[in-house]
């Protein structure tokens, strides 16, 4: 998905939030032009104007084009969704929400209880979607892609950075709840893996997801959390003695250069390394000996649950 820079991200008077066209393309995922076209032909959700003339949605703008979008992705046509009053399409979407297993709809609510900081509400989406499909699948199908989302809109400013603290931190207690939850099987041959984060990547979901995983097939763990520096991992190695170190790259601020990330990463260490995250998927990681790409929620799975 491509995003553009906003020319009108967020812009708050009197308590009021007001989005431009591409802010609103980032949030729900359908193009500009297609926002226009549903606008033009058929009158769904015109925007309003400021006083010099300015386009832009509000708040309840937003709700009603993501329950468009829920119906749309459900199979409604957008000249039959054009036909309904607001009640009808909102009572379509809550029975839309009954069914957790639906990721796309799912995700949807899970970005309009972001933007709302609506904690209740996330949740209520997060807890169920676990509870229909459990952690592997909802990670899989629902949260990873919709923290990716998240990612890129706080990276062209269509959200604010407060957003994506308010759902990561959210999810990551979530992760913490699942772990607890789990009773370690008993396992002939333990492996001990060292989770840990490089510098300048901060972000634990995807760590958090592994640690989970580990104890689910009965390894053990040391996880020493975010950015930590490369001087420092030597001297853990030395004394916990893992069998293999576990790191997950997902953020942007680490740049294109990904294999000199894991290079500085593996000249401090003398393990195996198993690197995954969305990163990973997106560019070309070098072959090297002792190192394991895990582009995806199935490859990780696959390679922990097969040592």
């Amino acid at each position: 998905m491509f995003f553009k820079q906003s020319c009108l991200t967020f812009v708050v008077n009197n308590n009021v939030r007001k989005f431009s066209i591409s802010d609103i393309e980032g949030l729900i995922g359908i193009k500009a032009h297609t926002i226009r076209a549903w606008e033009i032909r058929y009158n769904l959700v015109p925007p309003k104007r400021t006083p010099t003339n300015i386009r832009f949605y509000d708040e309840d703008d937003l709700k009603m084009l993501l329950n468009i979008v829920a119906l749309n992705e459900n199979g409604y046509k957008i000249s039959r969704i054009a036909k309904m009053t607001h009640k009808q399409i909102s009572d379509l979407v809550t029975q839309l929400k009954s069914d957790w297993s639906n990721d796309s709809v799912q995700m949807l609510s899970l970005s309009n209880a972001t933007i709302a900081y609506d904690e209740v509400e996330f949740s209520e989406v997060l807890g169920k979607c676990i509870e229909e499909m459990g952690l592997v699948k909802t990670m899989d199908v629902v949260l990873f892609p919709f923290m990716k989302r998240v990612g890129m809109l706080w990276q062209t400013g269509t959200i604010d950075p407060s957003h994506e603290h308010f759902a990561s931190n959210l999810i990551r207690d979530r992760i913490i709840v699942e772990i607890d939850k789990v009773e370690k099987p008993e396992k002939a041959e333990v492996k001990r893996f060292l989770l840990f984060l490089p510098e300048a990547e901060m972000h634990e979901t995807g760590l958090l997801f592994a640690r989970y995983l580990l104890k689910r097939c009965g390894h053990d763990t040391l996880y020493l959390g975010s950015e930590i520096p490369y001087t420092d991992l030597k001297k853990v190695v030395e004394s916990y003695q893992p069998d293999f170190a576990f790191i997950v790259l997902t953020s942007l601020n680490l740049g294109k250069d990904i294999n000199k990330i894991i290079g500085k990463v593996m000249d401090n260490l003398n393990v195996p390394l198993l690197v995954a995250g969305s990163l990973i998927s997106e560019f070309d990681i070098l072959v090297k000996d002792q190192l394991t790409p895990l582009k995806n929620v199935c490859d990780m799975t696959d390679f922990l649950e097969d040592l």
